[in-house]
């Protein structure tokens, strides 16, 4: 279906695709028919990977003994209070895998006395976090349910009752190991819960969040960079085992030089636009034709997304490099991959970019990247032009469709984000050795002559603190506390945290 406002467009004499021939892109000679079979497979929008939990009971039963101490603490003690602790658990762990707002997979419930059973649990499916209910059983026991899995978490009771034996002495007997120091290599008292099925919740979710992160894909148009910090990707990979694509912005330029001659791309765009633009929630403030031009321009990055099967998405120079080429500007299409799902970033920052992985992937919210500024009475501008819309995950926040604000030039989203809104944030260091979290409340989303997404947030640290702990340049965002998630996912890796909420 085509538009009265669309026309097959020629590429600028200013673009930088000059002499670049169609197939001698160092993409395997992809062409973009190529590319957009490939984008034609693509899921609208991009699901995270499911978490497997492996659930393991540990227990003793006891026999009396005449004048001896014949049992340890605890309520389980008998092969009947086995049999009613495992339909309860059964019965938790099915409202647990209800109530989860990320992927995840919960095993049959395996109950152990010995650690020899173990050697037939290691012949069922490989998971990624044991939950251990630490009931009863001895130091054996517990480290072999840690075995199991990468990641491992402790579930004792008290008030929820019977109480467990663990709660007693997990900490001095199998944590610090009868010493006064941790001695568990992977393993702290972060990782043990009492009672409570919400706090099962939230690190199930932080090591989901951290499964999709560490070893994601992520094309880099224009390569990888990073803000006064060129060591970033290299810390990235080390960090992360980000697996880093590059795209050239030759390449590039050859698939939007093709895409500009596809008619029917120039009608996808169209319709698009017209889909995009008819939200009642939606002004445009701009030529309408930069916004044709951007979807047609997010369509060559779904493409490339969908050529290297990755979720995650940034482009380096996406002011003066990109406009030319594509007679728009990448702020728009950035908005539109994130609100699809995929995680898109405009800069090329690897100091920043993992954090915002790590927050997308543990929140299911899109992140917003943003620049920040100085700390006073209790309040601090944060600002971009690439803001997501589905800022919670499911419903659009209105938008003004405006030119980027440095360029005066094509199409970015000034975005409402929501006042009272309750966001994390994440400042990353340019070392990549220690993440500062805050936890802030939106005040407005005022229009000021500065980059067009932008909110003064109310912060919940003070102010003075927050300019003495500041790291880094870019910040990282998203709607909802995740500060616990992101905190617990730290420390399963090499950077220190600190959290000022």
């Amino acid at each position: 279906m085509s538009c009265c406002t669309c026309v097959s467009r020629g590429v600028s004499r200013r673009a930088f695709l000059g002499g670049v021939a169609l197939g001698s892109s160092a993409l395997g000679g992809v062409s973009w028919e190529a590319l957009a079979r490939a984008r034609a497979g693509m899921k609208e929008e991009f699901r995270r990977e499911t978490l497997v939990v492996k659930p393991v009971l540990t227990y003793a039963t006891y026999e009396p003994k005449h004048q001896t101490s014949w049992r340890h603490w605890g309520g389980i003690r008998t092969p009947a209070d086995v049999t009613q602790e495992t339909a309860r658990l059964k019965g938790e762990l099915a409202e647990l895998q209800k109530s989860a707002d990320f992927p995840v997979r919960i095993l049959p419930l395996s109950a152990v006395s010995h650690a020899d059973q173990f050697e037939e649990l290691r012949k069922e499916e490989a998971a990624d976090v044991v939950l251990v209910y630490a009931s009863g059983g001895w130091t054996d026991l517990l480290e072999a349910a840690s075995s199991l899995a990468d990641h491992s978490i402790f579930f004792v009771r008290y008030r929820s009752g019977p109480v467990y034996l663990w709660y007693e002495i997990i900490h001095p007997r199998f944590l610090r190991e009868h010493t006064d120091q941790f001695a568990k290599k992977n393993i702290d008292h972060r990782d043990v819960v009492v009672d409570d099925q919400n706090e099962i919740l939230w690190r199930l979710r932080a090591l989901a969040g951290l499964k999709n992160t560490v070893g994601s894909r992520i094309v880099a148009v224009g390569g990888p960079g990073g803000w006064a910090a060129p060591q970033a990707p290299e810390l990235a990979r080390q960090r992360w085992n980000l697996d880093i694509q590059t795209v050239t912005y030759d390449e590039l330029g050859v698939l939007i030089k093709a895409a500009r001659k596809d008619p029917k791309a120039i009608d996808r765009s169209c319709q698009r636009t017209s889909d995009y633009l008819k939200d009642g929630d939606v002004s445009l403030e701009t030529e309408r034709k930069f916004v044709e031009d951007c979807f047609l321009l997010e369509e060559v990055f779904r493409g490339l997304l969908a050529r290297f099967d990755a979720r995650a998405f940034t482009i380096d120079e996406c002011m003066s490099t990109i406009m030319p080429a594509s007679e728009t500007t990448a702020c728009l299409p950035l908005s539109t991959l994130n609100d699809a799902g995929y995680i898109a970033f405009c800069e090329s920052d690897f100091v920043v970019v993992p954090s915002g992985i790590l927050l997308a992937s543990i929140s299911g919210r899109p992140p917003f990247l943003h620049n920040p500024t100085f700390p006073h009475k209790g309040m601090i501008t944060l600002a971009h032009c690439t803001a997501p819309r589905r800022m919670d995950g499911v419903s659009l926040e209105p938008a003004r469709i405006v030119t980027h604000y440095e360029s005066d030039y094509g199409a970015a989203p000034k975005v409402e984000m929501r006042e009272g809104q309750l966001v994390t944030i994440i400042n990353p260091d340019f070392k990549a050795e220690r993440w500062l979290g805050l936890r802030a409340k939106i005040r407005e989303a005022p229009f000021k002559p500065i980059c067009r997404s932008q909110i003064d947030v109310e912060l919940e640290a003070d102010a003075a603190t927050v300019t003495e702990e500041m790291r880094g340049f870019h910040w990282m965002l998203v709607y909802g506390d995740y500060l616990n998630e992101v905190g617990y996912a730290m420390k399963k890796t090499d950077i220190q945290w600190k959290s000022l909420s």
